[in-house]
């Protein structure tokens, strides 16, 4: 039996303390198979975002463990975990967080630059004209568009074919026709090239993309949703 990509395993997070304390996660538990696409969703402040930010190792939880291909991620240090990131997983994030002194080409291939894997040019100019950024290479973040910015963020993540993708709201700045090639990206990621892809999204046209759905409410694993369609999504959002 193969070891999961991810596994969130009775995850805890609580923000503050005291009167004003806010409970994002609530023993969470979840698997994440080497090979598939899980959509995440859920209300604003269902604690999405923050199991995410646990799994990726860029927030540590108050309770519970991550593991990553069965590694307690938990226990490593911050230089373990900055080199696991850098050299097994992708981001792309809703603040983009773009080197803004870098061009685009340079962000692009931030992770090799700071020691990560090395880049197969032939699939970085694949990623770079899917995601019409070939006039855009030398410009500087400030330079370019929230949409062109998130597209810059896209081409990063996928780059160097990292094992596990996180995204957190990847479609929000792009137009229909962009985000739908992005997920395609996803999706052809995880068939062809079995890595794994775990999005948080609203969007059910996008959720349908994945091959599961978790539905997160009040900090916890509220409903699954296997083969999802986007009525089918739909219908399990306004039942909740």
């Amino acid at each position: 039996m193969t070891v999961p990509v991810a596994e969130a395993l009775g995850l805890g997070r609580t923000y503050g303390g005291g009167p004003t304390a806010v409970t994002a996660l609530r023993g969470v538990s979840a698997t994440f198979h080497r090979g598939e696409f899980v959509a995440i969703m859920g209300p604003s402040g269902s604690g999405k975002s923050t199991l995410v930010q646990c799994l990726a190792g860029l927030d540590r939880p108050d309770e519970g463990r991550v593991l990553i291909a069965g590694t307690d991620i938990t226990r490593l240090s911050e230089r373990e975990l900055t080199e696991l990131r850098r050299d097994r997983l992708g981001f792309v994030f809703q603040a983009f967080n773009l080197i803004p002194t870098l061009t685009a080409a340079e962000n692009i291939v931030l992770g090799t630059r700071l020691g990560g894997p090395a880049v197969d040019p032939k699939w970085r100019d694949t990623l770079v004209d899917a995601l019409g950024l070939r006039d855009r290479m030398s410009h500087r973040p400030a330079e370019l568009s929230g949409g062109q910015q998130q597209r810059v963020a896209v081409a990063r993540a996928l780059v160097h074919r990292p094992e596990l993708v996180f995204a957190d709201e990847p479609t929000g700045n792009l137009d229909s026709r962009t985000g739908a090639e992005v997920l395609k990206f996803f999706r052809q990621a995880v068939s062809e090239s079995g890595q794994s892809v775990v999005m948080v999204t609203h969007d059910p046209l996008a959720a349908a993309f994945a091959d599961r759905v978790l539905f997160l409410r009040d900090g916890v694993v509220a409903d699954e949703l296997v083969s999802p369609t986007s009525d089918g999504v739909l219908a399990r959002l306004v039942s909740r």
